[in-house]
C-alpha cells in the first residue's frame, strides 16, 4: 500500500534531516536554521504516521496535508542552507531529490484518496 511507502521514506528522511541538524551544529554552530528544518523535516514523518491511524477519512486526508506543507517547508530550508553554502551541492541535491519524492507521493496519495471520496 502506498501509506506504507510513504511512512518508510518519510522516516528515512527524518533520519537524515536529524544527522544534518548534528552536522549543521557541530561544523557551524548553526542553530537557528538546523532547527527550523529538524522540526519540519521530522513532522512530515509524525503527521504520516498519525494518519496511518486516522479516525476517518477527513483526518487522513488533513494529517497527510500537515505532512506536505511540513515537506513543502523542509525544501524552503534546504534551499536556504543551500543558498547559504551551509552544504554543499552534492548534499543538497540528495536531500531536495529525496523531499521532492516525498512531496510527489503526499501529492499522489491525496489526490487518489480524494477521487475515491468523490466515487
Amino acid at each position: 500500500m502506498r501509506e506504507n511507502l510513504i511512512a518508510e521514506k518519510s522516516k528515512q528522511f527524518a533520519v537524515r534531516i536529524v544527522k544534518l541538524r548534528r552536522y549543521l551544529a557541530d561544523n557551524y554552530k548553526e542553530w537557528v536554521i538546523s532547527d527550523q528544518i529538524c522540526r519540519s523535516g521530522t513532522s512530515i514523518g509524525a503527521n504520516v504516521r498519525e494518519a496511518l491511524r486516522a479516525q476517518s477519512d477527513a483526518d487522513f486526508i488533513a494529517k497527510l496535508h500537515i505532512a506536505l506543507k511540513e515537506a513543502d517547508e523542509t525544501a524552503y530550508w534546504l534551499e536556504i542552507l543551500h543558498e547559504t553554502e551551509y552544504i554543499t551541492v552534492p548534499l543538497y541535491q540528495s536531500l531536495n531529490a529525496d523531499c521532492d519524492e516525498i512531496i510527489k507521493i503526499l501529492t499522489a496519495i491525496l489526490k487518489t484518496k480524494k477521487n475515491n471520496l468523490t466515487k
